[in-house]
């Protein structure tokens, strides 16, 4: 089990690292496939306990829109926003003429759509939009360390060192301790890739954005595992050694994605 984290983490970090040095539409188009891949995994985990099929016909319209979010980014972020809108829009007209002895439980399938389709697609929009501004690469770079940094300190200092539960109604296995393991290995690899390709971007900042970094990944670490305690199961999929599947992967880095983003435009422009 150890060592297949480890593989998959390994060689997972660098592939990514290198389609983002690639070039922008390369790396645009892997994320747009682990956004359907994702989207299909999502959909698995909350219509487990439904009557609805992954191929219904909200999912299928999420796995159109997600990808074009994607690619939108790779234009801007407006472009992003309005096919989000479409499709809101499409789910309204769709709730709009349905009948309504059946209009209640679209209803309840469109606010899942509309949740997995801001959740996934739209926060990794954020790494298309991230990787699109100046020294992008070396931003997903950090991105990428940081998080496999969080997630493996969080899961080695919770393993041999925790002692008392994090959220125990979300996820028994969580501790204080690795929450505490994980934010702190966020801060010290975050803090060698700057010095090492970003030193520019100061201690005070960088710091604080380690911090935020690993608050907020921890955070999409604990909603995935909401949804997946609500449909009864472990992984998302199985996808990855080691780790499920990409849902599981990605959980931290969507959350992360756009403070990434934010901290970037900050940094860069001054706001």
């Amino acid at each position: 089990m150890h060592l297949k984290r480890w593989i998959t983490g390994i060689v997972a970090v660098p592939i990514i690292a290198y389609l983002a040095y690639k070039g922008q539409l390369v790396f645009t188009a892997f994320i747009a496939v682990a956004s359907l891949i994702s989207l299909w995994e999502y959909f698995t985990i909350v219509l487990r306990t439904s009557d609805e099929s992954v191929m219904s016909l909200f999912p299928f319209l999420a796995f159109l829109a997600g990808p074009l979010m994607v690619f939108a980014a790779y234009f801007s972020a407006v472009m992003t926003l309005l096919v989000l809108t479409l499709d809101v829009l499409a789910i309204c007209l769709i709730l709009l003429f349905s009948p309504e002895s059946s209009r209640c439980r679209k209803l309840d399938m469109a606010g899942k759509q509309i949740l997995g389709i801001a959740y996934i697609p739209l926060f990794l929009s954020c790494l298309v939009l991230l990787r699109n501004g100046q020294d992008g690469g070396l931003w997903i770079l950090l991105l990428a360390a940081v998080i496999f940094a969080g997630d493996t300190g969080a899961f080695y200092v919770g393993t041999y060192f925790g002692r008392y539960k994090l959220c125990p109604s979300v996820s028994p296995g969580k501790t204080v301790e690795g929450a505490i393991g994980g934010i702190l290995s966020n801060i010290i690899v975050g803090s060698l890739i700057m010095l090492m390709f970003l030193p520019e971007l100061g201690w005070g900042i960088s710091l604080l954005f380690f911090l935020l970094f690993g608050v907020v990944g921890q955070m999409g670490d604990l909603f995935e595992s909401v949804l997946k305690r609500m449909a009864g199961i472990k992984d998302s999929g199985k996808l990855l050694p080691g780790h499920g599947g990409i849902l599981d992967r990605i959980d931290a880095l969507l959350f992360a994605s756009p403070v990434a983003l934010f901290f970037q435009i900050f940094i860069q422009q001054g706001l």
